[in-house]
């Protein structure tokens, strides 16, 4: 039986990211090729969210596990900078998950670089207020900034928009 895509993408759904375990890779969208072979032979290629992505290592391994532990014959998983990353890769449903773990989702950027209006300007996850405050552009991880609602008083992390 030849594998689709989507089949596999089912099984690769199944890996969360490390650093936000309510997420998966797919809809992180970080997984930006996939290649079943003639031979059903499965290779998948990674592209980090920012270049010094500690998680990278940890990715590729739990990725690599999933498809094992399926019993689907793969490639080593590959990691590539040719195409970047971008925060519009993201799917709803991941938006949806970032939200609701707490964390503001990056708008949707489209042909657009991110400036300063765009990181300052964001919605609380608490309480959708926009009566918010960037208090640093760097958070605990390269991909995250660090803000405050002066509505409900609660301190939280922005997913930075990266076009």
């Amino acid at each position: 039986m030849q594998y689709t895509k989507e089949q596999i993408l089912e099984v690769l759904d199944t890996v969360k990211d490390p650093e936000i375990p309510v997420l998966s890779l797919v809809d992180l969208g970080v997984i930006t090729e996939l290649i079943i072979s003639d031979t059903n032979v499965v290779s998948v290629t990674i592209t980090p969210t920012f270049s010094g992505c500690p998680a990278m290592d940890t990715m590729k391994k739990q990725l690599e596990e999933a498809l094992l532990a399926k019993g689907i014959e793969h490639t080593p998983v590959k990691v590539s900078f040719e195409t970047p990353w971008s925060s519009d890769l993201l799917t709803e449903k991941g938006r949806a998950a970032i939200k609701k773990f707490g964390l503001a989702p990056p708008p949707m950027l489209g042909n657009h670089q991110p400036d300063i209006d765009i990181l300052e300007q964001i919605a609380c996850p608490h309480c959708d207020s926009m009566n918010t405050e960037m208090k640093s552009m760097f958070g605990p991880t390269l991909c995250r900034s660090l803000h405050y609602c002066h509505n409900c008083l609660q301190a939280f992390e922005q997913f930075k928009p990266l076009g």
